[in-house]
């Protein structure tokens, strides 16, 4: 299972990626730069100006190694994946409990609780690590608002007609109350670092150009999970189908943010491991971050996979780096019938 921590992050411009026996070869102008056994892989994700051989796309869609395609600033543009894993009966019944409005509601509920009770957490350890440079009057009172989020979504019946609207409603207002503190959680940098609400398409300020960034890396990472294990990613229960859009895939996204992707860019931005010259904005407003500082996020973001973590539910030590991977086991385990209800990740 160690091979799925690993991935491959190609962001030199005009690299060549290619297929030499079991390994896969990146070249820079005819000079090999790296050689990397297949089998130590889960993931290739190729910024910008970046080629890859035919063969090479087959050779990892046989090994089950998930390539992803993103414009240099880190859009995602495409993927390559290969004949998708798994019982046809799983992604039958994904396909019923989909199109089941009350089955729908169970699952985002389960979801709901583990986004809103781990930005909480989030909110929590700021509170903690950071008592004497934050305002803790303000993000206690959006702590509240979010336990009071927590009950609401507990307490829906998902029985009724327009029980996802009203849950899509409680996850707006506990997003709204969460990043609506998220500027107090910054307690480095303050005159570089400001954050007012979130942008997302372009990311408009320094920090949101970090979430999108991190998000992005996140999605190619679950999405490659659930199609490992069988699951269609496209096909999801909180976000409902359209065309291009991984809905699955952002569904089980909304238990990672507050944990993985938020803490790490919190950190990043406290810790003065990025600065403000590391981004540049562009006429239209939009703010991207330059090579270097792309690549002190990638390094971050490997190294946070690496860290080993208590599953609530498996009550085992797992690194953070297969937590996807547990996360839609369990969730095609629900979906077969051999759970009742689908074990979200909690953090505590």
């Amino acid at each position: 299972m160690k091979k799925y921590l690993n991935t491959l992050f190609i962001t030199t411009q005009k690299a060549y990626l290619h297929k030499e026996g079991e390994t896969v070869v990146v070249s820079v102008d005819k000079e090999v730069r790296l050689q990397v056994p297949i089998h130590t892989l889960w993931g290739i994700v190729c910024f910008g100006q970046v080629s890859m051989s035919p063969f090479l796309m087959g050779f990892c869609a046989e090994n089950n190694v998930a390539v992803s395609f993103l414009t240099e600033y880190g859009r995602f543009l495409a993927s390559v994946q290969g004949e998708i894993s798994g019982n046809v009966l799983l992604r039958r019944e994904q396909y019923r409990q989909a199109d089941d409005m009350k089955c729908s509601s169970e699952i985002t509920k389960s979801i709901l609780m583990g986004k809103i009770s781990n930005c909480r957490t989030v909110l929590q350890r700021s509170l903690r690590d950071h008592e004497d440079k934050v305002n803790a009057e303000e993000i206690t009172k959006a702590s509240s608002r979010l336990a009071f989020s927590i009950d609401h979504v507990q307490g829906a019946d998902s029985s009724k007609t327009g029980s996802l609207d009203v849950l899509r409603g409680i996850e707006g207002e506990s997003a709204n109350n969460y990043f609506g503190v998220f500027d107090h959680l910054i307690v480095a940098q303050k005159d570089d670092f400001k954050f007012k609400d979130r942008s997302r398409r372009p990311p408009l300020d320094e920090v949101n150009c970090l979430l999108s960034f991190l998000y992005t890396l996140l999605t190619h990472d679950v999405r490659s999970a659930l199609e490992t294990v069988g699951l269609d990613s496209c096909v999801g229960f909180l976000h409902r189908d359209r065309p291009g859009r991984p809905g699955l895939a952002l569904d089980i996204m909304e238990e990672f943010r507050p944990f993985l992707t938020d803490r790490l860019a919190l950190s990043l931005i406290n810790r003065e491991q990025v600065r403000k010259n590391g981004f540049k904005k562009m006429e239209s407003g939009a703010v991207f971050m330059n090579d270097e500082t792309r690549k002190e996020v990638l390094v971050a973001y490997q190294k946070r996979k690496q860290e080993e973590i208590e599953h609530p539910y498996l009550k085992e030590t797992v690194q953070v780096g297969l937590l996807p991977y547990i996360q839609a086991l369990l969730l095609a385990r629900h979906l077969r019938g051999d759970i009742d209800g689908y074990p979200v990740f909690i953090w505590k």
